[in-house]
């Protein structure tokens, strides 16, 4: 019985397959596909710290020096409105971070305070200053009551009331005469005051110039009073630009006119009176 045990132990042993052949691996040593991650090298080390580094000073640079604080406040644009008052509603944090001032809360602030204003760019100018870049609004018409005139721009807003000293020269005036109108009814007085406000936008340069008065008597009666004693028959809004054509072309060929109709632009009509 002893022979066979003892031929299959030498062949387990002379194969390697049998349960001695198997090494227990050392300990702390990592097995295949496994192991500890590795740590960065000194190089890595370097360039992290660097860049951290370069990160803080970024930020010290910004915020914390005062090489880049806000020292000086500067305007443009202003034709009506001082540089003074529009700094004073801007009220730019001097002395803050150029980087931390808040454009668009400053943008805001000169709209609400301003309604001349009708657009305004803050920029940072570096490396110590904010401009403040304002476009006024454009008066077409004036609206008198009480002695005071208010300005209205081409888009309708009302933007602000001046006395008759500082009212805009050159911007004609508004006259509603529209009390007995059933246009009155119909569409109202702010409709119609609309109406005026796009036919004056609507004019040619060199109507606009000379224009002293626009009269609304209904919705389809708007009239022109011109420097002169001429007169302007404009009818509706409505095609204002066929109209506007119709008026230059009829002053060109009769320049000695003062009474123009070109309510119906393709038929317009001039005469002496």
């Amino acid at each position: 019985m002893a022979g066979p045990t003892t031929t299959t132990e030498r062949g387990a042993r002379g194969t390697g397959k049998g349960p001695s052949s198997a090494r227990p691996s050392r300990p702390g040593r990592p097995g295949p596909g496994g192991g500890r991650k590795a740590l960065p090298g000194p190089r890595a080390v370097i360039l992290i710290l660097a860049a951290l580094a370069l990160l803080a000073s970024g930020v010290w640079l910004f915020y914390g020096s005062a090489w880049l604080r806000v020292e000086q406040v500067t305007t443009s644009g202003t034709r009506v409105l001082t540089p003074a008052e529009v700094k004073a509603a801007a009220a730019v944090p001097v002395g803050a971070p150029v980087v931390s001032v808040d454009t668009e809360e400053i943008e805001d602030r000169l709209r609400r305070a301003l309604p001349r204003i009708d657009s305004v760019d803050v920029v940072r100018s570096w490396p110590r200053g904010i401009g403040l870049n304002v476009v006024e609004r454009t008066p077409v018409l004036l609206m008198e009551k009480g002695g005071k005139f208010t300005e209205v721009d081409a888009g309708g807003v009302r933007f602000a009331t001046v006395d008759g000293t500082k009212a805009p020269k050159g911007v004609p005036l508004l006259e509603l005469t529209v009390a007995q109108s059933p246009s009155l009814r119909r569409f109202g007085a702010d409709r119609l005051t609309a109406e005026a406000v796009h036919v004056a936008g609507g004019l040619p340069a060199r109507v606009a110039k000379d224009t002293k008065m626009l009269r609304v008597r209904s919705y389809d009666s708007i009239t022109l009073e011109l420097t002169g004693g001429r007169t302007v028959v404009w009818g509706s809004g409505e095609d204002g630009e066929a109209k506007a054509r119709a008026l230059i072309a009829l002053m060109k060929a009769a320049p000695k006119a003062g009474h123009f109709d070109v309510s119906a632009p393709t038929a317009p009509a001039a005469s002496r009176s």
